[in-house]
């Protein structure tokens, strides 16, 4: 019975996860870009830092937004690192220069 609550715990961290990606992916805005204004890719770059992040900490990568602190931008990076011995995942967030 432990068994199937742990995998029952785990497939539902992954569906969570999964909907977390998706929900980003849709919620980027779509901009055509004109001569008047510079396109400014930050929250893609902080997603593809987020990754690296992410991989060097073996986690999965929950979030990654780009804010201002000390009035330099930075990206906010959320990772979810694996409990041991079947725990919850433990919630690790990250601040990297942006950039």
């Amino acid at each position: 019975m432990k068994n199937l609550g742990s995998h029952l715990r785990k497939a539902a961290l992954a569906l969570a996860a999964a909907s977390l990606f998706a929900s980003q992916a849709t919620a980027l805005p779509v901009v055509e870009p004109s001569v008047d204004q510079p396109v400014v890719l930050a929250a893609g770059d902080c997603y593809a830092i987020g990754q690296q992040v992410a991989a060097q900490n073996g986690g999965t990568l929950a979030k990654a937004s780009q804010a201002t602190r000390g009035g330099q931008p930075v990206c906010v990076i959320v990772v979810l690192v694996p409990g041991k011995d079947g725990q919850r995942p433990r919630r690790s967030e990250i601040v990297v220069p942006a950039g």
